[in-house]
């Protein structure tokens, strides 16, 4: 019996050691993150992803922190290699559930990513990939505020070429900013990201 507490005690550790080390190793990623040394908190994202499986928050954060990084980079070589990591990251996690919003949020930005690097060649070419990865993660969570926003957002970026009324799309931000509002994160360190981003269009919108 005293073997089996023994053993049970060891297991209960090993489990709150490796939640533990989890924690720490996001902890520190995003720390680096928000330092703006990018690289590093992507290198490390992935050496957390490849310690624990169970979990998709670590690739996620691979592919965010990378599909972000190109929207202030110039250099059209760094552009692609950084989409090209994110894109592999999330692949991993969409091959293993489909039926996380979260992932085709981030799969949109991606996708908008190659528009804004380069409207005249991608333009035509992915804005049809991330309306469609808006309306699939919709249809698993129509309430989710980054899918909500991201797909308002990317027309009301598109008005000028395309002419849409942007009205409706700005009730949409509207929706969004109260969605936010009452979203709950599932962990510290699930998404939420998107908040800060809905204010300056609301504003634009006014």
């Amino acid at each position: 019996m005293k073997k089996i507490i023994t053993l049970i005690a060891l297991f209960v550790v090993v489990i709150s050691s490796a939640q533990t080390q989890f924690e720490q190793g996001m902890t520190k990623a995003f720390g680096l993150w928000k330092e703006g040394k990018t690289a590093e908190a992507s290198a490390l994202f992935e050496r957390i992803a490849s310690a624990d499986k169970t979990s998709w928050l670590p690739n996620y954060y691979v592919a965010m922190v990378n599909a972000t990084a190109v929207f202030a980079e110039k250099d059209k070589t760094k552009i692609d290699a950084l989409l090209t990591k994110a894109q592999d990251a999330l692949d991993i996690e969409l091959i293993k559930d489909q039926n996380n919003a979260e992932l085709y949020a981030l799969q949109a930005l991606i996708y908008t990513g190659y528009v804004v690097a380069d409207p005249m060649t991608n333009g035509m070419k992915y804005s049809a990939k991330v309306m469609e990865a808006y309306a699939k993660g919709k249809a698993i969570d129509p309430n989710n505020p980054r899918i909500v926003f991201g797909e308002a957002d990317y027309q009301i970026g598109g008005a000028k070429w395309t002419g849409v009324d942007t009205k409706p799309l700005c009730a949409q931000v509207d929706k969004a900013i109260e969605l936010f509002a009452t979203f709950k994160p599932e962990t510290p360190f699930s998404p939420k990201w998107g908040l800060d981003r809905a204010l300056e269009v609301q504003k634009t919108c006014k």
